[in-house]
């Protein structure tokens, strides 16, 4: 008979509910634009990504971070304007399988803007955070982890 292994079985659960955490920030996301607008924006991830790229292609340019936060900031501002007044507007009171359709092929679009714009090649950002288990009596836990749900 096998000996259940609890130290691993915990280890895995805590990495799951740290996963977890992050899903529920994105599905938390998806809750606020559809409360706030009545739009199931699929288009979300990919602005995400653009305002991801943007950033740490000015950081790798030596702009400094705070500077790259509030450039970033302001740009995402200006492409939400203008994906709300030319896309979502002239949509309105349109089934909501035609917003669904316009917001999927809105990913699509800026998806390909972001590759276009910054390549394809990986792009890493150092936030100092090292990303060695932290040892919790057996139990190893992403510090990377830890620290992205405190923040969350």
């Amino acid at each position: 008979m096998v000996e259940f292994d609890w130290l691993f079985f915990f280890e895995v659960l805590i990495g799951g509910l740290l996963s977890g955490v992050m899903y529920s920030l994105v599905a938390i996301g998806f809750v606020l634009i559809y409360k706030t607008s009545g739009v199931l924006n699929f288009a979300q991830g990919a602005m995400l990504l653009f305002a991801a790229l943007t950033f740490v292609s000015l950081v790798e340019r030596a702009v400094p971070f705070a500077l790259a936060l509030a450039i970033t900031f302001i740009l995402m501002v200006a492409i939400g304007i203008v994906i709300e007044r030319v896309v979502l507007r002239p949509l309105t009171n349109r089934s909501p399988m035609t917003l669904f359709m316009a917001t999927l092929g809105l990913s699509y679009i800026i998806e390909g803007a972001a590759q276009l714009i910054w390549g394809t090649q990986v792009h890493g950002l150092d936030l100092g955070i090292e990303d060695i288990p932290f040892d919790g009596g057996g139990i190893f836990i992403s510090q990377f982890d830890l620290c992205a749900a405190a923040v969350a």
